[in-house]
C-alpha cells in the first residue's frame, strides 16, 4: 500500500517556518523544496509542497546589506552660527 502524500500550501509552509508566503514561493522557484510543484488553478498558479520536504529543512541565511551600526552615543547637534532663526545682523 502506498503512503498518502500530504501537500502543503505556501501559506502553511510560511506559518511553519516563520517566513512570509512570498519568501516560500521564492524558495520553491529556487528549488529549495525538491519535490514542490507548481499547479495551475483558476486563480493562477499555486505551489504545492510535500510535507516530507520540510523534514530537516533549514531556511537560508539572510543575505544582502548588513544593518547599519548603532551610534555609541547621540550628541546633540550644535548650531553653526549663533542667533535666532531668520534674524539678520
Amino acid at each position: 500500500m502506498k503512503e498518502e502524500l500530504t501537500e502543503l500550501t505556501t501559506a502553511e509552509v510560511a506559518q511553519r517556518t516563520g517566513a512570509s508566503p512570498i519568501t516560500v514561493r521564492l524558495w520553491c522557484r529556487r528549488g529549495l523544496f525538491p519535490h514542490a510543484r507548481e499547479v495551475q488553478e483558476s486563480r493562477g498558479s499555486v505551489w504545492r509542497i510535500p510535507e516530507s520536504d520540510l523534514k530537516g529543512f533549514e531556511p537560508p541565511k539572510p543575505t544582502g546589506r548588513p544593518p547599519k551600526p548603532k551610534p555609541a552615543e547621540t550628541v546633540p547637534a550644535t548650531k553653526a552660527r549663533g542667533g535666532k532663526k531668520g534674524s539678520k545682523k
